[in-house]
């Protein structure tokens, strides 16, 4: 466990920002504590700084995981968000697709949103912006990339995509042995 470089912490805050804007400050200075960001086997954990201290005694290949997985680092050193980030994007999220009742199925298994599942989305919401997905009851389903901007979202085709699919709670599901 140790802390990221400049590059790794650069890369995961650029991803961050993408889906919760200037908000990145809000999840390190949280009233209930001092929060970081700490590498380990290639994962990005979230992490309580009073939980930190109390895991260096813990042997470093002994640790399998701490505090909140985010995401990982690719071979290529790109960062990938988890679905276990979710309930830390939701709250802050600057952009959001709400999908209708009979769409939430098909993307909790892994499918893109179509504009015949888009309930509303967020005024001014730019092409390839990260957008958190809700169902109409405002529940976190996962995460995604507009496909297309709110302007253009109005005049498309039904069966156009609108969200390219991400990360979603089905996740939990589908890949529970490999989620950490």
């Amino acid at each position: 466990m140790r802390p990221l470089t400049e590059d790794e912490t650069r890369a995961l805050f650029e991803k961050l920002s993408k889906y919760i804007g200037e908000n990145i400050k809000l999840l390190v200075d949280r009233p209930d504590g001092t929060y970081c960001f700490r590498l380990h086997n290639e994962r990005v954990y979230y992490v309580s700084e009073k939980i930190l201290k109390l895991a260096t005694s813990i042997a470093r290949d002994k640790l399998v995981s701490l505090g909140t997985c985010f995401g990982k680092f690719t071979k290529t050193q790109k960062f990938r968000l988890h679905v276990t980030a979710l309930d830390y994007l939701a709250p802050y999220a600057k952009y959001k697709v709400w999908v209708k009742p009979g769409s939430e199925q098909s993307f909790l298994y892994g499918n893109h949103v179509l504009k015949s599942g888009l309930g509303r989305i967020t005024e001014n919401t730019n092409q390839y912006q990260g957008v958190v997905v809700y169902s109409m009851s405002d529940v976190p389903l996962g995460f995604g990339v507009a496909a297309k901007s709110t302007q253009e979202c109005r005049k498309m085709d039904p069966m156009a995509i609108v969200v390219f699919h991400q990360a979603d709670i089905g996740e939990y599901v589908r890949h529970e042995e490999t989620l950490t």
